[in-house]
């Protein structure tokens, strides 16, 4: 280990892309102590104790490394840049002209790329928005209903003018995010994006192990230290799974020289997905509570809400968004086991991976080109979809198991943080170990 590390040091230009990002690590981080203007201290102090336990709150202050929770300029995280993406992927398969430009190669990549930052901002725009209505105009303890005592008010009066320049700093730190996850990609070391997700999602693991040996004992915290660490290798293992369908080519005999002939495969990842059906499902969870908040409640004269949508209110705060019930957990679980199928069916057509194969003058063994080859992948890839979905739901629920088993308030390594933490480094390892190798030296992985 400490070889390889040394060898790191030995490439000027591994060395200068690491520092890089470093270095825009540590932009993004003070950022996120930068507080919107207007905002009253007090209730953001009593906001950041909500976030450890509530299940809306909670997720949106994960993917904004607690941003959300001091109300800083990048408060929304990068969760428009990955909303914004997922949408031109979805539009990719029914609008003819997206998928144009996915098969222009460079050219079309950077036009979608221009496409999705337009989108990112618009969407950052209405969340923007929404947020500083809803803070602003006392409504946060209606809208995130599974929490207690969120606070009312964030914004400091008069609402307008503040509220205006919330809107436009929440955008600005949007973009600014945006930026430097592109310098990142282009100056750095792995994906921009997934850095500062990663660095959002780690960052406050230290912190919340040392919270929670203060509130358990020691033999509960090892245990629960060990079935992080048992987490963490099952990620592992997951995410490095992978089905390998063989693939051969014909010979070919050009002039005097023959071609082809050699033997391949095509790898099928067990968890393609990732983390985006877990992405998915939340946001599909929090859809509810827009409604609720839209249809308004009636009051009787001593303040109590009353008819029927007070008690869809209450049902949607006990059974929707409140991640202590039962009810929510199997509702998640099967949400994220649904869209695990549903991008799986976006990211990987079997129809077009059947015609490469049959015009690169390949087939599968035992298998014949054409519809048969489409059928077998179609077959191939839910069967292996189906496992995946069902440990990645199982990593997300797993925080409330030990909630539940452990009697405790939060559980820090557990969810979204493993997968995400889990991707992202062994993608970035794998960037680091081909710029070692490409200049002879070992890598990390073996």
């Amino acid at each position: 280990m400490l070889s390889n590390i040394k060898n790191v040091l030995k490439v000027h230009d591994l060395r200068n892309k690491i520092l890089f990002t470093i270095g825009m690590i540590v932009v993004y981080r003070l950022g996120v102590g930068v507080r919107v203007p207007g905002i009253d201290g007090a209730a953001v102090d009593q906001l950041k104790s909500q976030t450890q336990s509530a299940g809306a709150l909670g997720f949106l202050n994960l993917f904004s490394g607690g941003a959300f929770a001091s109300f800083a300029v990048f408060a929304l995280g990068i969760m428009p840049y990955i909303t914004a993406s997922i949408i031109m992927q979805v539009l990719g398969v029914v609008i003819p002209k997206f998928e144009q430009w996915q098969e222009e190669g460079a050219v079309g990549q950077r036009k979608l790329t221009q496409a999705t930052r337009y989108l990112a901002i618009a969407i950052a725009l209405l969340q923007a928005s929404g947020l500083t209505y809803i803070f602003g105009t006392g409504r946060g303890q209606a809208f995130f209903g599974s929490a207690r005592n969120v606070p009312n008010v964030v914004l400091l009066d008069p609402f307008m003018p503040r509220a205006l320049l919330a809107i436009i700093s929440l955008v600005a730190g949007t973009a600014l995010m945006m930026w430097i996850g592109e310098l990142i990609s282009q100056r750095g070391i792995g994906n921009g994006m997934s850095i500062l997700i990663f660095a959002s999602v780690v960052d406050n693991l230290p912190r919340d192990y040392k919270a929670l040996l203060d509130e358990k004992k020691i033999v509960v915290f090892i245990v629960l230290v060990i079935v992080s660490l048992l987490t963490l290798v099952s990620v592992v293992r997951m995410e490095l799974g992978q089905r390998r369908i063989p693939v051969q080519f014909a010979k070919r005999v050009v002039g005097r020289r023959m071609y082809g002939g050699q033997n391949t495969y095509i790898p099928l990842k067990v968890n393609q997905a990732g983390i985006i059906p877990i992405i998915f499902a939340s946001s599909v969870l929090l859809l509810p509570v827009l409604f609720t908040n839209v249809i308004g409640v009636s009051r009787n004269a001593a303040g109590e809400a009353t008819g029927i949508r007070a008690e869809l209110i209450k049902l949607v705060n006990n059974y929707i968004v409140n991640s202590q019930n039962v009810v929510y957990v199997l509702i998640f679980s099967l949400m994220i086991v649904a869209f695990a199928y549903f991008y799986n069916a976006i990211a990987f057509d079997p129809i077009k991976q059947a015609d490469q194969i049959r015009r690169q003058g390949g087939f599968i063994p035992g298998i014949r080109p054409g519809p048969q080859t489409e059928r077998y992948l179609a077959k191939v890839v839910n069967r292996i979809t189906l496992p995946g979905a069902l440990f990645i739901a199982l990593i997300a629920i797993l925080p409330n198991i030990i909630l539940w088993i452990g009697n405790t308030r939060s559980f820090p390594f557990g969810g979204t943080t493993v997968l995400i933490a889990v991707g992202v480094a062994l993608e970035v390892m794998r960037q680091i170990d081909s710029q070692l190798m490409l200049r002879n030296y070992e890598g990390f992985l073996k």
